[in-house]
C-alpha cells in the first residue's frame, strides 16, 4: 500500500511539473508572437562582405 501511495504522489508531481513546463512553453511563443510586430526590422546584409575569394 505504501508503494502505491509513493507512486500515486510521484504522478501527481510529474504531472504538475508537465503542466508547469507546458504553461512556461505557451507563454514563451505567445510572447514571441506579441514581439515580433514591435522588432524594427533590420537590413539584410549580402553575402559580398563576409565572403572574400582568397587570392
Amino acid at each position: 500500500m505504501f508503494e502505491y501511495e509513493i507512486a500515486m504522489a510521484r504522478r501527481a508531481d510529474l504531472i504538475r511539473e508537465a503542466d508547469v513546463y507546458r504553461q512556461v512553453q505557451e507563454a514563451a511563443r505567445a510572447h514571441r508572437r506579441s514581439s515580433r510586430g514591435q522588432e524594427p526590422e533590420r537590413p539584410v546584409r549580402g553575402a559580398r562582405g563576409r565572403f572574400t575569394r582568397a587570392a
